[in-house]
């Protein structure tokens, strides 16, 4: 009988560990203030004002790190950033720095910007500006400082880690308003926020990641300080209610969702203070343990533009606006070089914990429709999805808003410097993207 008893324990042993239940999580957090120090290009808007550096601040910007260790030693890395978006350059530079230092594969690091548009320029991720000599110095030299800053942040976290208590849960804020159409009440929204905490053993909270999904806009071309709008203040807000820890802030899927109301300071914190509300109060009433082995995937579609139209560029090269100037003068020279830039490797992540939680993160200023899409296809697991991840490179819009028109699909794609609309299957190709690396990760459709 004890032998039956001793293999039937050894075979449940077994089972909960390759099912990932009843793992616990290891967990280390850190930071480090990612303020330029010289006078700083704000990125976001191209206002007159833009074409002066800012004057002063306002508040630190901040690059946060959580790194997460389950039973087997995988690690998982989650960094957010306070700026408009990083370049796929950064991207690739800390993951090649992450993969030699700590062997932590390229799937396993998550990377997301909260898109506050009164940050510094992240060259070359908005091509807006043209820069003389001296300035492109500056802005270049804070782009390869702030890959140095995400790596300090994450050497931070790795040294801490230590046993935590990992917990998740939802809640709603209701400030973020569908900006292509405010007018028609059936434009999609998702007033979803999601929570993750982080805890010591004896319950002492550590660490809170949130997100949502808005622009962060709240303030406009006008504005001249460094902020990070709602999201910077919501995360003030957090650490000064629960003195001691480190509150993260993540950009959901907000390519055309935008702040209500929105034009002033104290707008912005009070939509930080909505938010930290919201935060607080899915962690008092809301919250599930997270625990399990991790799964990762990370795939590239390749999204596809249609074939440069010469005549077009040779038009705008010599017009008198200066970004479409611009954007005609680096498609002729690829052009004539005879590069392609037709397609756009794009990328998409996902995380999972055991059975308790997983996370969606795509690139770009993904639009809100791809968020509800996922939660609702994917709707008995408990899913965080978020934008604007890894790498920020144009607006990724749906079938529908490419039809529709407008600054997303179309405008915007000169400010980006991109080549134009993307091919009407752009959607099409992201959601089987999404489908593969859930499917990697072991989560199914209801």
């Amino acid at each position: 009988m004890k032998a039956y008893t001793s293999c039937f324990l050894f075979f449940f042993l077994v089972m909960t560990y390759m099912d990932g239940g009843a793992q616990s999580l290891k967990a280390g957090i850190g930071r480090k203030v990612i303020t330029p120090k010289d006078p700083a290009w704000l990125n976001g808007y191209a206002s007159p004002q833009r074409f002066s550096p800012a004057a002063g601040k306002d508040h630190d910007l901040w690059a946060k790190a959580i790194v997460l260790e389950d039973a087997s030693q995988k690690r998982v890395i989650i960094v957010t950033t306070d700026v408009l978006g990083l370049s796929h350059e950064i991207s690739e530079d800390v993951g090649r720095k992450v993969k030699e230092k700590y062997n932590v594969p390229r799937s396993q690091l998550l990377l997301n910007s909260s898109h506050t548009h009164s940050g510094p320029m992240i060259w070359p991720s908005a091509g807006m500006f043209d820069y003389d000599t001296q300035n492109m110095i500056v802005v270049a030299e804070y782009a390869q400082k702030l890959t140095n800053d995400i790596m300090e942040a994450i050497d931070g976290a790795v040294a801490a880690l230590h046993p935590v208590k990992v917990a998740s849960g939802n809640g709603n804020a209701t400030f973020g308003i569908n900006r292509r159409s405010p007018e028609i009440k059936i434009r999609p929204v998702d007033h979803d926020v999601p929570v993750l905490t982080i805890s010591d053993l004896q319950g002492k909270l550590e660490a809170v990641l949130f997100g949502y999904a808005c622009h962060n806009t709240t303030l406009g071309g006008n504005y001249m300080k460094i902020n990070g709008d709602y999201a910077g203040y919501a995360q003030l807000e957090m650490e000064a209610s629960y003195p001691g820890i480190t509150a993260l802030f993540f950009q959901g899927c907000a390519g055309d969702i935008n702040p209500h109301p929105r034009g002033t300071v104290e707008l912005a914190m009070q939509h930080g203070k909505t938010l930290c509300s919201a935060v607080q109060d899915v962690i008092k009433h809301n919250m599930s343990p997270v625990e399990g082995l991790i799964k990762t995937a990370l795939i590239e579609v390749p999204l596809e533009f249609p074939a440069l139209d010469i005549p077009q560029y040779q038009r705008e090269i010599v017009s008198e606006d200066q970004y479409l100037q611009r954007r005609a003068k680096l498609m002729l020279s690829a052009y004539n070089k005879g590069w392609n830039v037709t397609t756009y490797k794009y990328p998409i992540q996902a995380i999972r914990f055991g059975k308790s939680l997983s996370i969606l993160a795509m690139a770009g200023e993904t639009v809100v429709d791809y968020s509800l899409w996922a939660k609702k296809q994917y709707g008995k697991e408990r899913l965080f999805v978020a934008g604007y991840s890894n790498e920020v490179m144009c607006y990724i819009p749906t079938k529908r808003i490419i039809q529709e028109g407008g600054y997303e699909p179309n405008s915007s794609m000169i400010y980006y410097v991109m080549p134009g609309p993307f091919m009407e299957n752009v959607e099409e190709k992201i959601l089987k993207g999404i489908q593969a690396v859930m499917k990697d990760i072991g989560v199914k459709p209801q």
